[in-house]
């Protein structure tokens, strides 16, 4: 096993290969931008052997990330690797702009709405093709929030608070809720 971060993020799993040259199709979760700026990254097996690589090719491709690798070049190289965890180092993260959070930042934020009060906890954070999907679960049951700045008023995870501005009837209310 090569030198392996401590800090690790989960950010994918491999789900299969692409092409001939060893390219590996990772199915992204929130956060994919950081693989795809990743100066190393690491695969972790199921039965829990990790080995860290320096990628030489991440793009986007169909929903998916082509990840290329290092000294594997070969489809033949690189299919034992297919169900691996991909990982990378927290503190080699890129720096975000002021409005901008890593979505382990969010998860587990309480969320709050202007008009309805208590929404819950966000649990999740599902990336679309359009845009990420806050994924809260409380009072209202589990409620979808687009990560779109029309919707989100307020972030401050050192208060590990929420504020969001949904309009109604994105939230199915109750009388007893």
């Amino acid at each position: 096993m090569q030198n392996v971060p401590v800090e690790l993020l989960f950010i994918g799993r491999v789900v299969g290969t692409h092409g001939l040259r060893g390219d590996l199709k990772v199915r992204p979760e929130a956060g994919s931008e950081s693989l795809l700026a990743a100066e190393s990254v690491v695969l972790k097996r199921s039965d829990g052997e990790m080995a860290s690589h320096r990628p030489v090719r991440a793009v986007r491709h169909k929903g998916n990330i082509l990840l290329r690798l290092e000294g594997l070049t070969s489809v033949e190289a690189v299919q034992p690797l297919v169900g691996c965890e991909v990982l990378v180092d927290r503190k080699g993260l890129p720096p975000l702009t002021a409005d901008e959070y890593y979505w382990f930042q969010l998860e587990g934020l309480a969320v709050e709405d202007l008009r309805l009060g208590a929404l819950g906890r966000l649990d999740e954070v599902m990336t679309t093709a359009a845009h990420d999907i806050y994924v809260v679960h409380g009072p209202y049951g589990e409620v979808l929030i687009p990560a779109v700045s029309a919707f989100i008023a307020e972030v401050d995870p050192a208060a590990g608070r929420m504020l969001v501005d949904l309009p109604e009837g994105l939230v199915e209310e109750a009388d007893d809720v």
